[in-house]
């Protein structure tokens, strides 16, 4: 069956419409009281009793259908920091924001959703997750600990993903998106004249050597069957042509599937800092985040999610494990899988 054809026209044109005004209205983590007023809205529309105010913004709401286990589903609301330059009518409204990572498109679809499964509820409970600050500000985890999971049996979450075909699903069990950790590290030396080097400290030497060595934490420290990368993002020193620094400043991102080498990671990189430091008489602060753990599916509600898609659109829909479907993009829905 064509996707188009799963929802009645009617549902389709709702669908496109809200989340077109959700694309225009884009707020960034914690501040998603629009989203979280229109969300609520439709969900009372519904006959439904949502509550507000979860982690700040975020909405839920239970679909009763009697005895029977509780499922989870959840959509991230918050858009990003970026200009949109797309000339489309529905573009965002809010210089500096942009729904650039499909969360419009994810809360749209679970309205949706919702409207379906009140029309005709399941066994159990469906409890519907609107989730604030999935973008890098701790969303899920604060959720999580304000106790939306409990007496939840199964959590499922979608991503609109741009690497599969209109039309396509893509799943697969185990480890599918990566642990997303951030670092930022301050390398001080001694300033002076670029004519003088020898009277100064340079850190900015050290800087590039130190981008250098961290990628033998890939190279050389991580097991080369096991994906991980090291990105130095932003280097910044100084701003006269001919004056060395004091200080040299780099911030990246560490990403990987494995748990066990995602514990090492901050070590691995305080190592390289400080020795590359030292190394050139220079000294290092680092601050590492961890941003979400690695996304791993579990392997039966994998195969129920695979089972339920082909019965719907048909098994050639359905992605393979190794098409596209393994990214090192990270998403906090790992907070809700790994419970």
């Amino acid at each position: 069956m064509s996707p188009a054809n799963l929802l009645p026209a009617e549902l389709r044109e709702r669908l496109v419409r809200v989340r077109r005004d959700l694309h225009a209205h884009p707020e960034l983590a914690y501040e998603e009281e629009r989203t979280a007023a229109l969300v609520a809205e439709r969900l009372e529309e519904l006959g439904l009793a949502p509550r507000r105010g979860i982690a700040e913004t975020g909405v839920v709401a239970d679909i009763d259908g009697g005895a029977g286990k509780t499922v989870l589903l959840r959509a991230d609301m918050d858009a990003l920091p970026v200009e949109e330059e797309s000339d489309a009518p529905y573009r965002s409204t809010r210089p500096g924001r942009m729904h650039a990572c499909g969360h419009d498109g994810h809360v749209a679809s679970l309205l949706v959703a919702a409207e379906r499964l009140v029309a005709r509820p399941p066994p159990g409970r469906v409890r519907l997750c609107f989730q604030p600050a999935e973008e890098g500000r701790g969303g899920a985890r604060r959720m999580v600990a304000e106790g939306v999971l409990e007496g939840v049996d199964a959590a499922f979450g979608v991503h609109l993903w741009n690497e599969l075909d209109l039309g396509r699903i893509g799943l697969r069990s185990g480890p599918v998106m990566a642990a997303v950790d951030r670092f930022d590290i301050a390398l001080r030396g001694q300033g002076g004249h670029g004519a003088l080097p020898q009277r100064a400290v340079d850190p900015v030497i050290a800087a590039c050597q130190l981008v250098s060595a961290l990628q033998t934490i890939v190279s050389r420290r991580a097991d080369p069957l096991e994906a991980c990368v090291v990105t130095v993002a932003s280097v910044r020193a100084g701003e006269g042509f001919n004056v060395i620094p004091d200080v040299a400043r780099l911030a990246g991102t560490c990403r990987c599937f494995s748990e066990r080498l995602h514990a090492e990671l901050p070590e691995q990189v305080r190592q390289l800092a400080e020795g590359v430091a030292q190394a050139h008489g220079c000294s290092a602060a680092l601050d590492y985040e961890r941003i979400c753990r690695p996304t791993a599916n579990d392997p039966r509600l994998a195969a129920l999610a695979r089972e339920a898609a082909s019965e719907l659109l048909g098994a050639e829909a359905v992605a393979t494990e190794g098409e596209g479907t393994r990214t090192l993009a990270g998403e906090d829905f790992s907070e809700f899988a790994a419970r």
